[in-house]
């Protein structure tokens, strides 16, 4: 080759780095992560979405980009943003509960990745647990079953002549089973157990003026989407009225409830983002079977203990997984 040639080529080369470049960073996959909460009340699922990515060898603003949008409580909100986030052609998309309602109504062929607490079959996400089917699989941190344990942790802090309240959700996929369960291991132990029921934020208000009354000595919440949405005003009740309270997840102690307990939503998110890992390495969501994440926590605030008065027995304290000072 002609020296004139070669330089002719090697210019033509040079110019085209730049729309080389271009093209190169727009190959980098984009990742959806919508949430109906605050991005404050989720940093530490989005640390363990993003841990998960990282255990495969996908590193956020490297060679993924994550884009985060929250519903800040505003359910409202969900449509538009699940929207907003199809509008940028992710190769999948992270949801919780709501988020995915939303995400399904926008798109049906952009791999979604649930992470819900309730069974993704009743609530309609997917058709079958090993063969889901369409674009939809997902990580479920059930809490099914656990109300006993729950029951159990807080009659050891409830006086027994009082009264224990169990706030549950008919909207709730398997409430009535929550609802037995919760029955069966108060009258297991000698324990008076008020039902309460709300779906909604005007029910909520009437079944909390229910459990505020004397003679309840603590309050047991029971899993629910519309709940955890209402985790801070659930938490302020219960420190209002002095009740010893536990829920489903840690979100709740965190938000100021007593005590937690159940299934790790962190570690749910963590293998969510395994599950997206390999949706970017071409696996099919519809040939990906929903996992059911089973590490269980315990989780005490002590900040509360102090407010309401009470001293935690040092078993309980020995068994937590997490102590909030």
């Amino acid at each position: 080759m002609r020296r004139r040639d070669f330089l002719e080529v090697l210019g033509g080369a040079v110019a085209a780095w730049p729309v080389a470049a271009r093209a190169q960073q727009r190959a980098v996959p984009v990742v959806g992560f919508l949430r109906s909460a605050s991005a404050a009340s989720s940093a530490h699922l989005a640390a363990a979405f993003q841990q998960g990515l990282k255990d495969r060898g996908f590193v956020d603003g490297r060679n993924v980009t994550i884009d985060y949008r929250w519903g800040d409580g505003q359910l409202d909100r969900l449509p538009g943003l699940a929207i907003d986030l199809i509008h940028r052609r992710p190769a999948a998309i992270v949801g919780n509960a709501l988020a995915t309602r939303a995400i399904m109504a926008a798109t049906t062929e952009i791999p979604i990745v649930f992470v819900v607490s309730s069974d993704p079959i009743a609530m309609g996400f997917v058709a079958s647990i090993n063969r889901p089917s369409g674009n939809r699989t997902g990580v479920v941190w059930t809490s099914s079953g656990l109300e006993a344990k729950r029951l159990g942790l807080l009659n050891e802090l409830v006086p027994k002549s009082a009264a224990i309240a169990a706030l549950f959700d008919p909207a709730s996929p398997e409430n009535e089973l929550h609802i037995n369960n919760a029955e069966i291991a108060a009258r297991s132990i000698g324990r008076q157990l008020l039902i309460v029921r709300a779906t909604d934020e005007r029910e909520l208000h009437a079944a909390i003026a229910i459990v505020a009354q004397p003679g309840i000595g603590g309050l047991l919440i029971g899993a629910s989407a519309f709940f955890l949405s209402q985790r801070q005003q659930l938490a302020a009740l219960a420190t209002r009225n002095a009740l010893p309270a536990i829920s489903f997840t840690r979100s709740f102690a965190d938000a100021g409830l007593l005590m937690s307990y159940g299934a790790s939503q962190a570690h749910a998110y963590r293998r969510a983002g395994e599950y997206v890992s390999r949706i970017l390495e071409g696996a099919k969501p519809a040939d990906m079977p929903v996992e059911f994440a089973t590490k269980l926590e315990l989780i005490i605030n002590l900040k509360t203990a102090k407010t309401l008065g009470l001293k935690i027995p040092p078993n309980l304290i020995a068994l937590a997984d997490e102590v909030i000072d």
